[in-house]
């Protein structure tokens, strides 16, 4: 299996199984989406739906893929993703956390760009 098509088992996979087990019971209207664009090398997980008067939109996960790296862009949670990720086979070198400012990246450990 090529690269890119293993990120992007790789990220389909994880945001799936989150949305899955990551159901708010306080919130039962409000329901998880993975949006999958293989095409363009975009993934998101997000909360949509009515909470007693107020409607939610909220992305809770965002990644790229661009250059066969895996461009973290927006983790709203306080689960260390990263990790789940190189588990599942996605090496440090090849994760650039995007939501980190260009000049902080080479001081995270993970890929620059």
């Amino acid at each position: 299996m090529d690269k890119l098509k293993k990120y992007q088992d790789i990220l389909v996979n994880y945001l799936t199984s989150f949305a899955n087990r990551s159901k708010l019971a306080n919130m039962p209207e409000v329901e998880n989406r993975v949006i999958v664009d293989r095409d363009n090398n975009s993934f998101q997980m997000l909360r949509i739906g009515w909470h007693n008067e107020h409607f939610v939109f909220a992305i809770v996960f965002h990644f790229d893929i661009k250059n066969n790296k895996v461009w973290f862009q927006c983790n709203n949670t306080e689960l260390e993703v990263v990790d789940e990720l190189m588990k599942m086979g996605i090496p440090k070198e090849d994760i650039v956390l995007g939501f980190q400012p260009p000049y902080a990246r080479p001081h995270t450990g993970f890929a620059t760009a």
